[in-house]
């Protein structure tokens, strides 16, 4: 059977992991024109279809963007078309991982982040009856990643850098394809796997695994924002107030998951945002913490760079209290004293929903229209081409 692995070169670790173009010098669709009030004429907003992406879901279904006075057009992209978009400026806004931009930030990629949405979404496994109890004990282990690059696999390399191990050397890093994980743990061709939700819940479902490292759950990353807000560099130069406008919209949007989560992942599976049961949804969505925010993002923005460069994930040459400057930009009317002042709706069934047993998330999974579409759900595949159409 394919379990689609690849051992990469060592030496070449710190560069694969993330490695992109740096486009963000020129080119691409000129920014859209203003209008006289100062706003754009239409905002485009790039998706990919995940399950982290509620609140931007939100804020198109409950109007907050037309409460800020813009228009805005959704664009399905992948992976590299949102990253690469975006530093041309043929997308104007997102929001995504932090720790996916900084190394094309790094490398000339022209985006600035704007604020924070939600925490979670990456951890790292290993089967029940393994002998590993901590990130330290999977020294001279195999772990399976979805590619090299992936969110899972910079949060893995991290987590590993911060228990004393270098994740160049000591570990052996094999490219699986996440519906091939299973099996892979189950052969014992890996010892440990990092994922995303929906993949770690699955997995814990039908493979019996256990978690080593856990984004949502471990300190000090707990705290630190997963996906932020994110505007393409000649968008915030050409239009800042536009750039403002539409974070703002995002951020409410994430309060109204944070408050409404079972209602958001009805809506995201109802409007045909992502391809899922509401209940496999609910579920991956209640692993996630949204808490809109701007001061603890750039917070969290450093930590990253710092723990990246500690990691080997960035050039030795960076500074990555620098980096992280280079990479956020202010906005005005984008602030924690405004997003305390917000005030959403609460619905009366929109709250948390009962977590899934082993039972409950097969069955959701089972009814999953098309078995594949649970492993583009996630922030697993982050490079390359598959069925996800990435």
């Amino acid at each position: 059977m394919d379990f689609r692995y690849r051992t990469p070169s060592i030496a070449s670790l710190a560069t694969i992991a993330l490695t992109a173009l740096t486009v963000g010098c020129g080119g691409g669709d000129a920014p859209p024109a203003a209008t006289a009030s100062g706003g754009p004429a239409k905002v485009k907003l790039a998706y990919l279809g995940l399950t982290c992406e509620a609140a931007m879901f939100v804020a198109r279904e409950n109007g907050y963007f037309q409460e800020e006075g813009i228009e805005v057009e959704f664009v399905k992209t992948d992976w590299d078309g949102l990253r690469d978009g975006l530093g041309l400026g043929k997308f104007d806004a997102n929001y995504t991982l932090i720790m996916y931009l900084l190394k094309p930030i790094e490398q000339g990629l022209d985006v600035k982040i704007t604020g924070g949405v939600h925490s979670g979404c990456l951890r790292t496994q290993v089967p029940d009856a393994s002998p590993v109890k901590s990130l330290a004990d999977l020294k001279g282990k195999t772990i399976g990643i979805p590619n090299m690059g992936s969110p899972p696999f910079l949060f893995t390399s991290r987590a590993l850098a911060a228990k004393g191990l270098d994740p160049s050397k000591d570990v052996n890093w094999v490219v699986v394809a996440p519906e091939l994980m299973k099996i892979a743990l189950e052969k014992g061709q890996v010892d440990a796997v990092a994922n995303s939700e929906p993949m770690g819940s699955i997995l814990t479902a039908q493979a019996g695994v256990r978690t080593v490292a856990d984004q949502a759950v471990d300190e000090p990353y707990r705290d630190e924002y997963c996906c932020a807000t994110v505007v393409s560099g000649k968008f915030a130069a050409s239009n800042p107030t536009a750039a403002a406008k539409i974070t703002r919209a995002l951020l409410k949007g994430a309060l109204w998951v944070d408050t409404n989560p079972r209602a958001a992942a009805e809506m995201a599976v109802e409007k045909k945002y992502v391809a899922s049961t509401v209940e496999l949804n609910a579920h991956a969505l209640g692993k996630l913490r949204y808490m809109p925010g701007v001061a603890r993002c750039r917070e969290s923005l450093d930590q990253a760079a710092r723990e990246m460069k500690t990691a080997g994930l960035l050039n030795p040459s960076t500074d990555p209290a620098e980096l992280a400057k280079r990479a956020w930009i202010d906005l005005d009317g984008v602030s924690d004293a405004w997003i305390k002042g917000l005030n959403v709706e609460k619905l009366a069934d929109g709250g948390p929903s009962p977590v899934l047993d082993v039972a409950g998330l097969l069955e959701a999974v089972a009814r999953v229209e098309d078995p594949r579409a649970i492993y583009c759900q996630g922030c697993d595949m982050a490079t390359g081409t598959d069925f996800c159409g990435r």
